[in-house]
């Protein structure tokens, strides 16, 4: 009796949520028919006793945790990944874009183009000799950059920052210093000339920045400190000493030359204009003309279309020689008659009748300051003007001779 009441309620059941697997067993929420407990009193009421919560719970998980994670991949693929707000940017981060963006309009591409003539068409072509960075000085149009930059072209353009290019016009340059002026006529409001420091006051340790178009790149932005201050380096092309260079770790490749080096306040104080490295990539080490010596050049060059510097019309002996002979200073090889140097009176090195070598004046100071070596001399040559006369100490045989010589401009920029 009791089977038969079990049978009838189950089969009433059915139809209530009850479902059947394949081998035809009936299931109430997760339980067989045959694990369902039944009243056992005679009542027409006897109902079908569901299990404890307690038993359905884990069936439950389980089946939230199929549906969210069906609910998670039908989604589009961009809501199954979870955004994370930003990470607001730090103070010097902020410092840092904040310079990069105010001063990327000034910094300019500069491409040297040469011509050649096609060895089979006998074509005449324009071929890229070379690149690199330049920035804009004012709203006239002057562009300024090394004069390494541009040598040797036979047409030059310039690439603003929004991608516009203008050809170039060589306004001037300085050999000696590694400077060169340029020329575009750009409308005035493309041009945003770069804020101009000062390099008197600079300290090892300090940040700065520079921007340039290493290998193409255009408007890269690199960091570092000052590394040094009053390095000096050579010319490339005359080899003559440009003194009281900016030291920078900041990475400095080729491209990046002509650039500007600014400071923490985004001003200028450098030009980035070489890097010692054997690779000739970057390596650490890395040279910026300061901004007091280009901003004098640049005013010569702008005004004069050249600059005017004393010399005092000698050739030198390498400092080396002159260490071999125990003796500290210049050692005059040729003075010729017409310089200011052969007009006062400076000796030159000769060989008398014998062949023998009778050495030169040695110049030991001028207007009383210590001259060691080349170096010495151009520092305080840099530091006169065209006309200036100066007293040039010299040790001539086993005594000392002071001689006054009136300065002259070079021949060629007279």
């Amino acid at each position: 009796m009791a089977e038969e009441r079990r049978t009838n309620q189950l089969q009433g059941r059915a139809g209530d949520g009850g479902r059947r697997d394949r081998r035809g067993e009936l299931w109430f929420v997760g339980r067989r028919e045959s694990e369902l407990p039944l009243n056992d009193n005679n009542n027409d009421n006897d109902t079908l006793l569901l299990p404890p919560f307690s038993a359905v719970k884990p069936f439950l998980l389980l089946c939230t945790s199929v549906a969210l994670s069906f609910s998670l991949f039908a989604a589009s693929p961009s809501s199954a990944f979870v955004v994370s707000t930003p990470r607001k940017l730090q103070t010097d981060e902020l410092a840092t874009v904040r310079l990069f963006q105010e001063n990327t309009p000034s910094v300019v591409y500069i491409t040297n183009l040469a011509v050649r003539q096609d060895a089979f068409t006998l074509d005449v072509l324009e071929v890229p000799q070379g690149s690199g960075s330049g920035f804009v000085w004012d709203k006239q149009g002057h562009i300024v950059t090394n004069y390494h930059v541009i040598r040797g072209a036979s047409d030059l353009r310039v690439t603003l920052a929004d991608q516009t290019t203008f050809d170039a016009k060589v306004v001037g340059f300085d050999q000696d210093k590694d400077v060169a002026v340029l020329r575009i006529d750009a409308p005035k409001n493309k041009l945003r000339p770069i804020p101009v420091g000062v390099s008197a006051d600079l300290l090892v340790g300090q940040k700065v920045f520079a921007i340039g178009n290493p290998f193409g790149l255009d408007h890269t932005l690199t960091t570092g400190v000052i590394s040094g201050l009053r390095r000096e380096i050579s010319s490339a092309a005359t080899g003559r000493p440009i003194q009281d260079v900016i030291q920078t770790d900041a990475a400095i490749n080729p491209g990046n030359s002509g650039g500007p080096l600014l400071d923490s306040s985004g001003t200028l104080i450098g030009i980035n204009t070489a890097i010692y490295s054997p690779s000739g990539a970057s390596s650490g080490v890395g040279f910026s003309i300061p901004v007091d010596t280009v901003g004098g050049i640049v005013d010569q060059l702008v005004r004069f279309g050249k600059v005017t510097r004393p010399i005092l019309g000698i050739k030198f002996a390498p400092d080396q020689s002159v260490e071999q002979l125990g003796v500290s200073g210049v050692l005059v090889l040729d003075a010729p008659p017409s310089g200011p140097a052969g007009k006062a009176g400076l000796q030159s090195t000769k060989r008398d009748g014998y062949g023998r070598l009778i050495l030169g004046d040695i110049i030991t100071s001028v207007n009383g300051t210590k001259v060691s070596n080349g170096s010495d001399l151009y520092r305080i040559l840099d530091q006169c003007k065209v006309g200036d006369e100066v007293t040039v100490e010299v040790l001539r045989g086993d005594h000392k001779e002071k001689i006054s010589v009136t300065l002259e401009p070079k021949p060629d920029e007279s």
